[in-house]
């Protein structure tokens, strides 16, 4: 299975500013996270940001948060390690339309009533990066595996403060059902092919 732009999130878990220079590689990981907020931006995929403890860690470094405010996101502060704890689940699904409470409605014979409004359906392939690989990200990832979403997390985009931790992280959560990949794998995937006309501006952000 490739990876749908049409039916894609992005979510970038915890690139701040006390906690990024500790983070193994933390250089390439930040760049490829700029690339992906961009490329969302570009191929309009929805882009949802958090923060862990944001008065201890600090804030999103600045130009990520802004790539992420370009997109037209928004970030969650958070407690808990897990961001689906906090209602990221709310943000990533949107709301059950609510049936007709009128009661005439309700008392017309049933040949006669309207059927009822297909609920709207979300975008269920969660594209996920950030750091701690084994903390946040992971229990954000897992969680949303949980509930039913697709899972794809960008390798290049992790990391942890320990280069064992972050490939345990990807161990674990390939066991569980994600999908590992690349930045590079999600540029050309959104893409499809060299005919789309965002291609030139996808191509440039990956070179």
């Amino acid at each position: 299975m490739l990876l749908d732009a049409d039916d894609s999130q992005l979510v970038l878990v915890d690139y701040q500013i006390r906690l990024m220079p500790a983070i193994f590689e933390h250089e390439r990981v930040v760049a490829n996270a700029l690339r992906l907020a961009r490329m969302a931006r570009i191929m309009e995929v929805p882009v949802w940001g958090t923060a862990q403890n944001p008065d201890k860690l600090g804030q999103n470094l600045p130009e990520l948060q802004a790539a992420i405010d370009s997109a037209g996101g928004k970030t969650m502060a958070k407690m808990h390690f897990s961001a689906a704890a906090e209602g990221l689940v709310e943000w990533l699904r949107p709301p059950v339309r609510k049936a007709p409470s009128g009661g005439n409605a309700r008392s017309l014979p049933k040949h006669m009533q309207k059927p009822p409004e297909p609920e709207e359906e979300g975008r269920s392939m969660i594209v996920i990066a950030g750091c701690e690989a084994h903390v946040c990200l992971m229990q954000t990832a897992l969680e949303l595996l949980e509930e039913e979403f697709d899972v794809w997390v960008v390798t290049d985009a992790c990391s942890s403060r320990s280069e064992r931790d972050r490939d345990a992280a990807f161990d674990r959560l390939a066991g569980n059902g994600a999908e590992l990949v690349t930045t590079e794998m999600v540029a050309f995937e959104w893409a499809r092919t060299c005919e789309h006309p965002a291609f030139r501006e996808m191509l440039a952000l990956v070179k």
